[in-house]
């Protein structure tokens, strides 16, 4: 029994998110760093919830960390965003690292209380490897979409290096020649910090080095790229729930219907129950699958290095399934939640477009249709999405 099981979770979860909801409004508008936000996450406990209980994390499976990376959302999907990154980072090394990394990190981790950022962003061929000579690299250039980096204690990055092979590895962020820079002012995920990292011959040893067995070498390994559209899957979803939660407040306070109604109050107007119909079905649908992406995602999980091809294909039909319709869902609710608030909605104060400003720009993170088109070419010709960064 895992101690996610022996424990309650959602007490420190529930405290994290009340404090956040008083300051999301305010945030969204300021951008930047929450640094208060981040040392409330450190403190909460939640950022060991997916290490194994024998590295003395809550050994939680991947279904409640992404249920909790769900319930973030409904409230901040920055920080969902953060949070749910440190988890991928240390999947990353479970996934492509050896036994003495793992072993090694993972405690650490724990004992020290370390927030991983992301560095590893495969499409940015800017940053080079340069050999050390000694079985590491200097890692040398700019690296885009770094989400997470600031106010972290470790990063796993990448770079390409003279013969064009990815190499990763992982480095404190504070290692000299390091400089994250505070240069993400995007319309939506405003406190992502998914801006730029600068490396200046920084140096990743051969121990630091991801490359034993190393990205995308196995069935299992190639399982990574599917906890990160999970990711997205579960942030797209908890956007529309909180953007629906958003509207429903709205909407039960509001006294007056439209002149036209013959409704006595804007809750029992019939158009506005056909909205929430609407919202209703295609956030529901997206849940439930989801929900059953994700068990057969643990499933393989727990296969490790005898998940077969086949067995991870299944799972990345799931998963890229569940990902179209939680971005059709979140995309279709945070902009048509203003049809049942009405013109005062869109005040500017309230900021109540940050829920469609959010899933706009994440939904963007690779395109929609190219999914859509993996997922025709399985329904038409049996073909399962071919293991890549993004599928």
């Amino acid at each position: 029994m895992s101690r996610t099981e022996q424990s309650d979770w959602t007490a420190p979860l529930d405290t994290l998110l009340r404090a956040w909801a008083q300051t999301a409004v305010a945030r969204d508008k300021a951008g930047g760093t929450a640094f208060d936000e981040r040392r409330l996450l450190r403190d909460s406990g939640l950022l060991r919830l997916s290490i194994p209980v024998e590295y003395g994390g809550d050994g939680a499976p991947w279904s409640t960390v992404l249920d909790v990376v769900r319930c973030m959302a409904q409230v901040d999907s920055s920080l969902a965003h953060l949070y749910a990154f440190h988890h991928l980072q240390l999947a990353t090394i479970r996934l492509f690292g050896r036994d003495t990394q793992i072993r090694h990190w993972l405690p650490e981790t724990v004992k020290q209380g370390w927030f991983w950022g992301n560095a590893l962003n495969p499409l940015d061929k800017s940053t080079r490897a340069l050999s050390d000579g000694a079985g590491g690299f200097f890692f040398d250039g700019r690296k885009s979409f770094c989400s997470g980096a600031r106010d972290s204690d470790q990063l796993i990055a990448s770079a390409f290096d003279e013969d064009g092979r990815l190499q990763i590895g992982v480095t404190p962020t504070a290692r000299a020649g390091i400089t994250v820079l505070d240069d993400w002012d995007n319309m939506g995920q405003r406190q992502t910090d998914s801006g730029t990292v600068i490396f200046e011959r920084v140096r990743i040893s051969a121990e630091e080095r991801l490359n034993d067995p190393g990205p995308l070498s196995s069935p299992f390994a190639c399982l990574r790229p599917l906890l990160a559209q999970a990711i997205l899957s579960h942030i797209y979803l908890g956007i529309g729930e909180g953007a629906l939660q958003a509207a429903r407040e709205s909407t039960l306070s509001q006294t007056r219907p439209w002149i036209a109604s013959q409704a006595e109050r804007p809750g029992d107007d019939p158009y506005v129950l056909g909205r929430y119909g609407d919202f209703w079905v295609a956030l529901e649908g997206a849940r439930l699958l989801v929900e059953r992406a994700m068990q057969a995602f643990d499933l393989a999980w727990s296969r490790g290095l005898d998940l077969s091809e086949d067995e991870r294909g299944t799972v990345a039909v799931a998963v890229a399934t569940s990902k179209v319709a939680a971005a059709r869902a979140g995309l279709d609710v945070a902009h048509r939640m203003f049809e049942v608030m009405g013109a005062r909605s869109t005040t500017a104060a309230l900021r109540l477009d940050r829920f469609w400003r959010n899933v706009r720009v994440h939904t963007l993170h690779d395109p929609l249709d190219y999914k859509v088109r993996e997922l025709g070419d399985w329904a038409l010709n049996g073909r399962v999405p071919v293991p890549s960064f993004y599928s």
